[in-house]
């Protein structure tokens, strides 16, 4: 068995041996890729605090406050305490039991009593990203093997806030394409399409470049996403199909 903590560790964790499909190299790749992401310090959150925020997205599946919410016509008419052992602040606990298990019904006044709350925006958005990229993990390897958490690395978070990020048309401030400079200058990959899911986590530069291997591994790169043509297993509209469903079932925002 490998050492906990080693690179060895994150590739027996998505080896998808016993899968009964092939799972492509590329894929696997990238799961790797994002574990090691989650377990290292961040930009606003330590590692160890990135792997807290992720185990409470996967708990979020199976906490029965969560479902009694989901049951209810208003989620804050129903009170308690999530399930498991906590070791981030119940705020935080809550946020991310939120986003993960009921995301269609957040609203721009939950966001504002969040933050009021004391959770900073920078902090939210860093969480929302590691939410988001666990559930897509553990939605893959639903049928394969959820992949054990990573051990955490230890380190401090970089604290970098771009000069770029902007208030306006958004819950939370965002670069748009003209202001990416700087440090910033690849963070749209240099393209003309930068769709507002992309922008929506540019006040934390990391975590866009994340997205955007997410999506290049699961999806179409982002700059094929207009392209009708581009295909691969699938064709095009089958693509579109499948995703169009699947978003429909996890409540995507959009």
């Amino acid at each position: 068995m490998a050492a906990p903590g080693t690179r060895e560790e994150l590739t027996s964790a998505v080896d998808y041996e016993d899968a009964q499909v092939p799972v492509r190299e590329d894929v696997r790749a990238a799961h790797r890729f994002f574990l090691d992401h989650i377990r290292s310090p961040g930009t606003w959150w330590t590692g160890g605090e990135r792997v807290a925020i992720a185990a409470e997205a996967r708990g979020a599946a199976r906490c029965a406050l969560c479902r009694e919410r989901r049951k209810s016509v208003s989620p804050g008419a129903v009170q308690g305490r999530h399930d498991g052992h906590h070791t981030l602040p119940e705020n935080v606990v809550d946020a991310v039991h939120r986003i993960r298990s009921d995301p269609a019904r957040l609203s721009r006044s939950w966001f504002d009593a969040v933050i009021a709350g004391g959770l900073a925006v920078t902090r939210y958005v860093e969480l929302v990203s590691v939410t988001s990229l666990m559930a897509g993990l553990d939605y893959f390897a639903r049928a394969l093997g959820v992949a054990p958490l990573p051990t955490p690395l230890a380190g401090e978070p970089s604290r970098h806030r771009p000069a770029g990020a902007k208030e306006g048309g958004a819950w939370v401030p965002l670069i748009d394409p003209a202001d990416a400079a700087g440090p910033e200058t690849d963070l749209y990959g240099g393209g003309d399409f930068v769709p507002n899911i992309v922008r929506a986590l540019s006040l934390v530069p990391d975590e866009v470049r994340v997205l955007r291997r997410s999506t290049d591994a699961h999806y179409v790169p982002v700059a094929q996403i207009p392209d009708p043509t581009y295909h691969r297993a699938l064709a095009r509209p089958q693509m579109e199909l499948v995703a169009a469903r699947v978003s429909a079932l996890n409540q995507c925002f959009y």
